[in-house]
């Protein structure tokens, strides 16, 4: 399940202490003016487990400006993402699974959402398996990077990203098409399994646990093994000095899949390593 985690959630959590159970934390001292602030989302969740703390609410107002892994009132959002959806290389879906697979993937998109692979086919792996974990959920999702959006743009807060739709959605092009729909169509056959797991996860989360994240996705059953440092190790040192940019000019609130925040090489350990002090917000 580490493949749509990582556009669901994408989370490692080393040398996290494990009595400091926060997705918020305060970034201050190495010469930065005002501290900043580093939230862990997860991308989607169903309205009746969806929770922002006070605290959380509190630093959002207190900050100056907002950074997200997109640019989410870019006007031209939609239609990019739109454009990285497909496959280009004159390929389908029934060219990188079995036969068996690919009837199964097609009955389950037929049955769930009335169109067959025969329709919707042109899509990349990862696109489809976001429509799968939809179909995973027993609501109309709720997103928390709309609503940081929404707070942003009611609070006449500048919005930003740390990074492009046509950067991000080329980290899984790096990932071989035919493991990703090795992936997908697993998923799907043990479906069961792989929503237990969607369901364990969102409790984890909601208890901000983000050492307790880090063990299910050590024993999940679906991840892209070897490919860790593609999709979050190099992303998460990208950001490093843009945010050391952005921390600088103003105080800063930033929102990410909370996976980026933990592991030898994620973003509170990148931050550490610069200098900066780094804090739970309970």
């Amino acid at each position: 399940m580490k493949t749509i985690q990582l556009i669901v959630l994408c989370f490692f959590a080393h040398f996290i202490n494990a009595q400091e159970k926060s997705l918020l934390w305060e970034i201050s001292g190495n010469g930065l003016s005002k501290p900043s602030y580093l939230y862990g989302t997860i991308h989607i969740i169903c309205p009746k487990d969806y929770f922002m703390t006070d605290s959380t609410k509190a630093v959002f107002q207190k900050t100056e400006q907002v950074y997200l892994e997109l640019d989410m009132d870019d006007p031209t959002l939609m239609s990019k993402m739109t454009q990285t959806m497909l496959l280009t290389n004159g390929k389908k879906m029934k060219d990188y699974l079995k036969p068996e697979d690919y009837t199964l993937l097609s009955d389950y998109f037929k049955q769930k959402m009335g169109m067959s692979l025969d329709q919707i086919g042109g899509m990349k792996p990862m696109t489809l398996m976001s429509m799968l974990y939809m179909t995973l959920l027993s609501c109309q999702p709720q997103s928390y990077e709309l609503v940081f959006t929404q707070m942003a743009t009611s609070a006449k807060k500048e919005l930003l990203g740390l990074e492009s739709v046509e950067f991000q959605m080329g980290v899984f092009d790096q990932i071989p098409y035919e493991k990703q729909a090795e992936l997908l169509a697993d998923m799907v056959r043990k479906k069961d399994e792989s929503s237990k797991e969607f369901v364990d996860m969102v409790t984890l989360y909601k208890n901000q646990d983000l050492e307790g994240l880090l063990k299910l996705m050590d024993n999940s059953e679906w991840d892209f093994n070897g490919y860790e440092d593609i999709l979050l190790a190099n992303r998460n040192a990208a950001w490093i000095p843009i945010m050391e940019n952005a921390m600088k000019a103003k105080s800063t609130f930033f929102a990410v899949g909370a996976g980026h925040l933990g592991g030898t090489k994620g973003v509170l350990q990148l931050l550490k390593k610069k200098g900066y002090t780094v804090k739970a917000v309970l």
